[in-house]
């Protein structure tokens, strides 16, 4: 994608340098473009992901994932960030909020609820365009996040591999090292849970 632009021969220092707050260190020292474009590409696929799944639109997703970069560039230089991942997931949903009020779109966000339904291809959220109230909108995905943050870190991990970053079971299991039973478990019960939690 458009982030190779930056790219550079990647020395032995920049291969040993996994941990994002060492990659965000790194740019705010140096404002290099060609760090931060390879942090960002490890979070591109959740990036689109939640842009997609807000502007219901291929192209759009792509522009706003490249626009989102270019926020980047002066967002990273002003503030420290602590938490990369999450604060990346807020600054892309926020954004794609701002396009719908721009574009006068009205999605609704709607909680998966059904008892005992297979969760392999259910978002948490289901998002479709005839809603009139955006503010709803907000409010809940707020609260999602607020009541995902509550559940023990197993769960938490599941359902934000599973279901934001678009995983699948097997991919969980590989990437957390949790058992394949287990995955689906957390998953379950992480489900149940933010459910209840939102439901308060």
């Amino acid at each position: 994608m458009f982030l190779k632009l930056f790219r550079k021969p990647r020395t032995s220092s920049d291969r040993s340098r996994s941990d994002p707050a060492d990659y965000l260190a790194t740019y705010r020292a140096t404002g290099d473009l060609a760090v931060l474009g390879e942090l960002y590409e490890q979070h591109m696929d959740l990036v689109y992901a939640v842009c997609f799944n807000y502007l219901r639109d291929e192209d759009e997703a792509k522009d706003a994932v490249m626009s989102l970069f270019e926020q980047l560039v002066t967002d990273l230089r002003r503030h420290e960030v602590q938490h990369f991942g999450p604060w990346l997931h807020s600054v892309a949903r926020n954004y794609c909020l701002m396009q719908l009020r721009k574009n006068q779109a009205h999605p609704k966000a709607t909680l998966v609820t059904g008892v005992g339904a297979d969760m392999d291809d259910e978002p948490i959220m289901r998002l479709s365009a005839d809603d009139d109230d955006l503010s709803d909108l907000e409010d809940d995905l707020t609260l999602m996040e607020s009541c995902l943050q509550t559940l023990p870190p197993e769960q938490q991990t599941c359902l934000t591999l599973f279901y934001l970053e678009r995983k699948t079971y097997t991919e969980v299991a590989d990437l957390t090292g949790y058992d394949l039973k287990k995955v689906k478990s957390y998953l379950q019960n992480g489900r149940r849970n933010l459910k209840i939690c939102m439901h308060k």
